[in-house]
């Protein structure tokens, strides 16, 4: 554990400014999706990797996510081993998901999963996300699925979460929940944001009347973004979440 000399020094002293604002961001993540009502008390996870390391940072096992701060982000590898003293344990079942993905693709900087009831109730739907609304559409080009082995604790599903979500940046893991992967933060929040609209909009008009799908032809044409274009966007809208957080629920960064 990488702890000599470091005793009593605060978490800010021990790691450099690039692992810094990763945790300012990752915290600010965890208490962004608990202002959009997508957590699940203390369970579900979202991990970020330390640039430049195969170190990750991951939430302590018992803290809600609106109270969770860049200094009490544990840093962890990818066996789930802390690698850094921290007062605080982590869930090790929490990471078998997240180690995988991490492993497996080098662009996923930041995997988010949730458990929220829309995209819960989406998940247990034979037909999957339909294609009925403009989130949708844009999910739909890069979406992918895994099928239930019951509780994320046995390695041996590993290979087949990496084999199913393949190149894509959405899984729906069915009959468990949602899953998105960014570059950074905020690009892993802006999928799950769009993911979670798609959901919610299937379930509310699933309520309703007759169900109006986009034509077939008009999804054809729907192009997977650009890294650059998820980047761009990711970035425009991360400062004004982050201002919204401020107002509602500050103190992420400290």
């Amino acid at each position: 554990m990488d702890t000599a000399g470091k005793q009593g020094a605060s978490v800010r002293e021990q790691v450099g400014e690039t692992e810094w604002q990763v945790r300012k961001d990752l915290a600010a993540l965890y208490r962004l999706v608990a202002l959009f009502g997508w957590d699940d008390l203390i369970f579900t996870h979202i991990t970020a990797k330390v640039p430049g390391t195969e170190h990750f940072l991951i939430n302590p096992y018992g803290m809600m996510f609106d109270e969770i701060t860049a200094s009490s982000l544990v840093k962890i590898d990818l066996h789930g081993n802390k690698v850094m003293d921290s007062e605080y344990d982590i869930n090790p079942a929490g990471f078998t998901i997240h180690s995988c993905i991490h492993a497996a693709r080098k662009d996923a900087m930041c995997v988010l999963h949730t458990h929220s009831i829309n995209g819960v109730a989406v998940s247990a739907q034979k037909a999957g996300l339909l294609p009925l609304s403009q989130f949708a559409f844009i999910v739909l080009r890069s979406l992918s699925y895994h099928d239930y082995e019951g509780l994320a604790l046995n390695p041996d599903e590993q290979p087949r979460l990496v084999r199913d979500l393949g190149a894509n940046n959405y899984l729906i893991l069915r009959n468990h929940g949602l899953l998105t992967v960014g570059q950074s933060m905020a690009e892993a929040f802006q999928a799950m944001h769009r993911m979670e609209a798609a959901c919610m909009v299937q379930v509310r008009a699933q309520a309703g009347g007759e169900l109006t799908h986009i034509p077939a032809d008009i999804l054809a044409r729907a192009a997977v973004e650009s890294p650059a274009d998820r980047a761009h966007k990711a970035q425009l809208a991360w400062p004004g979440l982050l201002r919204r957080l401020d107002r509602r629920n500050p103190g992420y960064a400290e």
